[in-house]
């Protein structure tokens, strides 16, 4: 049985991606024999935990870290190579496309780049009506027409407008459509894939408080991924920090940036300018980041991190749970040999 408070649920899921290419790209040589070798991108690795009812989690990591890839397993856009995913208690990873289209009314995604994710030949009124009039061929033509008139106001696009096209709007105003597209079907999840990353700084700030409002007035749950610490400390709740396809400190927002524990995270955070404060030196990472083609053995930070010793090179760390609730994967931690 799950928790009541518990929407959902990711447990040990694993993504990898070929690459080899076809059958003359993997035949190698190599200790003096012939052979086929495989090549494959470990994006995300036993990958695993949970996002409340009303909650917003951010994830965070530098790019390549497996964040996206991550959302589109959840989304069922990839299939997991392992693991499983449970969305309000039910197994929805192994679901055929039938069985998948009532949840697909409760989990919307708002991609990255708008203008890539609208339909160039569809006007703002086509892109919003086709996903109500597939999962509600019941409503009639003034059904769909309010309810597109109740979330262009609601996102603030003015609805006359219903007859252009996304190339008629500027950056904004396309992710605001974006957004109302997301809400059309009146979702109880949003998986927010680096919603203002493409924006300016001036309408970021709007577009962030439109999704917080939106939260609010709707009771949505929210994915938040981003690689930007401002915007994680904005908007989440709590915080994930990926780092090559693994989860290094998962902690409440509060927790993580007052305290953070993994060597990784202090790293980032210690990166954030902060006008008018005094802050502790910047902390240089030593090292390049590993390729996700071929991982480093033991702990994928180890290469990197100062607190390394044999243990770390040898032996994955396991998501450990702290007596403050947050939860750290890192030897050193595990052994106090970081301080707080």
């Amino acid at each position: 049985m799950k928790p009541d408070n518990i929407l959902l649920s990711v447990k040990n899921v694993v993504k990898h991606f070929d690459i080899t290419g076809g059958f003359l790209d993997q035949i190698k040589f190599k200790n003096g024999r012939i052979g086929l070798e495989k090549i494959s991108v470990k994006a995300v690795n036993d990958v695993s935990f949970f996002v409340k009812k009303g909650e917003v989690l951010g994830v965070v990591g530098e790019s390549g870290c497996g964040k996206s890839t991550i959302a589109r397993v959840i989304m069922g856009l990839y299939p997991p190579n392992s693991g499983e995913i449970y969305y309000d208690g039910k197994r929805i990873d192994n679901l055929t496309h039938e069985q998948m289209l009532p949840f697909r009314k409760k989990m919307q995604m708002i991609f990255q780049d708008p203008y890539a994710s609208l339909n160039p030949r569809k006007t703002v009124q086509q892109t919003l009506e086709e996903p109500l009039r597939f999962h509600h061929p019941e409503f009639s033509n003034k059904e769909i027409k309010d309810k597109i008139e109740e979330v262009m106001d609601q996102v603030g696009v003015d609805p006359a407008w219903i007859k252009r096209y996304p190339h008629e709007f500027s950056g904004g105003q396309r992710q605001r459509i974006s957004i109302a597209r997301g809400l059309i079907l009146d979702p109880e999840f949003i998986v927010a894939d680096e919603p203002v990353s493409a924006l300016d700084v001036s309408i970021q700030a709007q577009i962030l408080n439109l999704l917080m409002k939106a939260g609010r007035e709707r009771n949505l749950t929210y994915l938040f991924i981003t690689h930007d610490l401002s915007v994680v400390r904005h908007i989440s709740t709590r915080v994930a920090v990926m780092y090559l396809g693994t989860i290094c400190e998962l902690a409440k927002s509060l927790d993580l940036f007052a305290n953070p524990r993994h060597p990784y995270t202090k790293a980032l955070l210690s990166a954030i300018p902060v006008v008018g404060e005094k802050r502790a030196k910047h902390i240089k990472l030593k090292g390049e980041v590993p390729t996700p083609v071929e991982l480093p053995t033991g702990c994928v930070f180890h290469a990197r991190c100062v607190y390394a010793d044999e243990r770390c090179s040898t032996q994955v760390p396991l998501l450990r749970t702290l007596d403050n609730g947050s939860s750290v994967a890192c030897h050193a931690v595990e052994e106090n040999r970081i301080t707080a």
